[in-house]
């Protein structure tokens, strides 16, 4: 079973999402089967580097609501975070771009660190409030994920690496219609959006298990329902004397 889970760096629900995923995945007794892959999705490609804004200024400006009003939905939004086993500090966060960060895991994942990374830059920016769009703490973070920190820092800094993979994803999302994040993609062929509940993501799991894995069923077609003309368990029925 693969599932490709669309998802960004500086997306609360796409952590929570990730969170409750994984408590599913830990119950699912075919886990050993399930192949996990991240894929990119920018909430606003045109985000900039440093805004110089605070995460409540920015979710109120881009909603037309007030400060206090952006902190109560973020208050609540750490609430489900909590609940999921998570910290988030959202009077720290730096709202920044992605891009390089989704660059850096496309590089993670040529060597088979994109677990690491995601990881990484999710607990980065949400609990560490670490500066996703400052080159060499995403290098920081690409070493502490087994990486090189030097082949990082050369990746970071040519915009072309790992470009074309970030924008392949995306335009697999437009395909999809995937308008929001996280957004989960089972086998290519079904679908959860949002940050569902693990219950969900458990039910879905098995649902997808049991319609892809059918148990074999054969119909009988024998004449005699009653025939004991056959071996089992190391012996073999002795038929009737009918004479």
């Amino acid at each position: 079973m693969k599932i490709e889970v669309w998802s960004d760096f500086v997306c609360p629900f796409c952590y929570i999402g990730k969170r409750r995923l994984e408590e599913a995945l830990a119950e699912f007794p075919h886990k050993d089967q399930v192949e996990v892959v991240y894929k990119s999705f920018e909430l606003d490609q045109n985000a900039p580097l440093n805004s110089g804004k605070t995460i409540d200024e920015a979710l109120a400006s881009k909603y037309g609501m007030t400060i206090e009003q952006a902190k109560e939905a973020n208050a609540g939004i750490g609430k489900q975070a909590k609940s999921a086993g998570l910290t988030f500090r959202f009077d720290k966060m730096k709202p920044t771009n992605t891009f390089d960060a989704h660059r850096l895991a496309k590089f993670a994942k040529t060597h088979g660190k994109e677990e690491a990374i995601t990881e990484n830059l999710l607990y980065a920016y949400f609990t560490d409030n670490k500066d996703l769009g400052e080159q060499h703490t995403l290098a920081d973070l690409a070493e502490a994920s087994g990486l090189e920190r030097q082949k990082a820092l050369e990746v970071l800094g040519d915009k072309t690496a790992y470009a074309a993979e970030v924008r392949n994803d995306e335009g697999i999302a437009q395909q999809y219609g995937i308008s929001g994040v996280p957004y989960f993609v089972i086998n290519q062929k079904y679908a959860i959006s949002g940050a569902q509940r693990a219950e969900t993501f458990a039910g879905a799991l098995q649902k997808v298990w049991e319609e892809e894995n059918p148990e074999l069923t054969l119909q009988d077609l024998s004449e005699d329902s009653g025939n004991d003309a056959f071996c089992a368990d190391g012996s073999c029925a002795v038929p009737p004397n009918k004479e």
